[in-house]
């Protein structure tokens, strides 16, 4: 397989299969899982990042447990349009994943301010201290990404 436009990563999927999103930050990784009919998602768990296959074994073993069969990836688009040294590092990663495990289906998926607003949500309409949000933000981050993916793709309901 290889990398897909989002708008074509459906080909690529069984149908009635849950998809990972990933919002890479500099120290963590954030995932995210949708359900089997891919209208929902929600925040899976916060990986440290160590070492790269280290962290690619656990999403794998992670994708595994719950019969998830794609990836869509946050790129992390200037405001512009352009892309930086981030979303070459981003699309490194995906690259290297397929290296990997060539057979996951992964698409890209522009997060601009997906971080942003998670923490005016988590500040505003949830109330959490900022110890908390810290703790949560890359998770919820990348379901705001992969929901956003999901929404673009018409799961929705």
């Amino acid at each position: 397989m290889a990398v897909f436009a989002l708008t074509d990563l459906p080909s690529a999927l069984p149908d009635y299969t849950p998809v990972l999103g990933l919002d890479l930050g500099s120290k963590t990784i954030g995932v995210a899982i949708s359900d089997h009919s891919r209208a929902i998602a929600s925040p899976l768990e916060l990986i440290r990042k160590t070492k790269f296959t280290e962290e690619a074994e656990h999403l794998f073993k992670r994708m595994k447990e719950r019969g998830a069969t794609g990836i869509v990836i946050g790129l992390p688009v200037n405001m512009d349009g352009t892309e930086g040294p981030r979303c070459q590092s981003v699309r490194a990663f995906g690259r290297n994943l397929l290296r990997l495990n060539p057979d996951i289906p992964i698409a890209f998926w522009d997060e601009r301010l997906s971080t942003a607003a998670v923490q005016r949500m988590m500040t505003d309409e949830m109330d959490l201290s900022r110890a908390r949000r810290a703790e949560l933000v890359d998770k919820m981050a990348a379901a705001y990404i992969l929901q956003g993916a999901l929404d673009r793709l018409g799961y929705a309901a």
